[in-house]
């Protein structure tokens, strides 16, 4: 099976092609973004319902990461790689 790479907070990480976003941030931390309380967040319907799993996709804000493919070259930004994160 073929793999792409993107990168979640400036880390490398290779998934399989077909992956979504949510796949390729739980390979690589466990927080996908921090409540205005300050409690980790991460994915928890797995299709789009939620909202809990939202990341910065190249420069996008609040993307669902359940519901966006990964592709090759991709930037994610999660909670965990920058506080100023909403």
């Amino acid at each position: 099976m073929s793999r792409v790479v993107l990168y979640i907070d400036e880390r490398a990480i290779s998934v399989p092609r077909g992956a979504t976003v949510a796949a390729a941030v739980a390979t690589a931390t466990s927080r996908f973004r921090v409540s205005s309380g300050g409690a980790p967040r991460a994915a928890v319907c797995g299709m789009g319902v939620c909202f809990e799993c939202r990341v910065r996709i190249d420069a996008a804000l609040h993307q669902r990461a359940c519901m966006v493919r990964a592709r090759d070259g991709m930037r994610v930004t999660t909670a965990a790689g920058s506080a100023a994160h909403e």
